[in-house]
């Protein structure tokens, strides 16, 4: 086995870099394959985009996933680092027009249809190595600048998909996905330790009295549940902040939007019904939750 593939050794099979580019039709079914396969709380694709944009998103979506797996699934953070680097070769190739990776083959695509800038997709590697070497936050603007990298860009995509390049657009967008990215850590804050990662302020857990030792021992004190009603709040704030840019858009785009949204603030909500005790708990939202979300955002297109 070459040093290369040794590398890749680290993650599936399938996300390794092939010797030849595929088609252009195996390189779209490849990242649609892999989109369907990860389910997360909402899917990438809703029934709510319009089909001409579907495979985009299944594009950039691949994108996404991989990037964010080479940086979290190999449980080797200079393998990490290494993996981050070959993936950005291959992003930069992707702008040349010469990619050999099925994700990169199909991005290419999308890239010229919709002029999305290099760095949009840069930045997420950022964060992905960021992660490699950076385990704690001092303070929440901090975080901010962390999420910054991995989670605004996100938003940025989808808005270049869409036909929106305005800044006004992108920081409202940025609002709501630091939001869903505070929501997401606030829900799995033991999952993150156990990997090492505290993305909870430094300075929040001095303020409330929390130690590190309690989120080891999964100890779900008074204070510890108190700090964590102040982060749901935060979060929600910056939810709010967000919302207008469901009336800035597309009736399609705006039905995605505040079903994202929405999914982001029931993670708040399964926190606050178990009382803030998330260490050794994850909250989660109910099937029948989500199918309510569902539904209520597919009538709210109907009328």
């Amino acid at each position: 086995m070459t040093a290369a593939n040794q590398i890749w050794s680290h993650v599936p099979a399938e996300y390794a870099i092939p010797d030849r580019a595929p088609s252009q039709q195996e390189a779209r079914s490849y990242c649609e394959r892999l989109a369907r396969s990860h389910y997360e709380n909402f899917s990438v694709t809703t029934w709510f985009l319009p089909k001409r944009l579907r495979q985009h998103f299944f594009n950039v979506y691949a994108y996404c996933r991989i990037s964010d797996d080479l940086g979290d699934e190999t449980g080797d953070r200079q393998a990490s680092l290494q993996l981050l680097d070959e993936w950005e070769a291959e992003l930069k190739a992707c702008y040349d027009s010469s990619p050999r990776h099925p994700v990169f083959v199909a991005l290419a695509g999308t890239v010229r249809e919709f002029d999305i800038p290099k760095q949009t997709f840069a930045d997420l590697l950022t964060a992905f190595r960021q992660d490699q070497t950076v385990t704690r936050y001092e303070t929440f603007d901090d975080l901010l600048g962390y999420c910054h990298y991995s989670a605004n860009p996100v938003g940025h995509l989808v808005l270049y998909l869409c036909g929106y390049r305005d800044p006004e657009r992108q920081q409202l967008s940025d609002f709501t996905c630091t939001a869903l990215q505070l929501a997401n850590f606030w829900q799995d804050v033991s999952a993150d330790y156990d990997k090492g990662r505290i993305y909870l302020p430094l300075e929040d857990l001095k303020r409330f009295q929390v130690s590190e030792d309690d989120i080891e021992a999964q100890r779900n004190t008074a204070q510890f549940r108190e700090m964590m009603r102040f982060e749901v709040q935060r979060a929600r704030e910056w939810f709010d902040r967000g919302l207008p840019l469901v009336g800035k858009v597309s009736r399609e785009l705006a039905v995605d939007l505040e079903l994202f949204s929405r999914g982001g603030q029931e993670t708040l909500n399964a926190i606050e019904r178990q009382d803030y005790a998330v260490l050794g708990n994850r909250p989660a939202i109910s099937k029948a939750r989500k199918l309510a979300l569902v539904a209520r955002a597919a009538l709210h297109k109907l009328i």
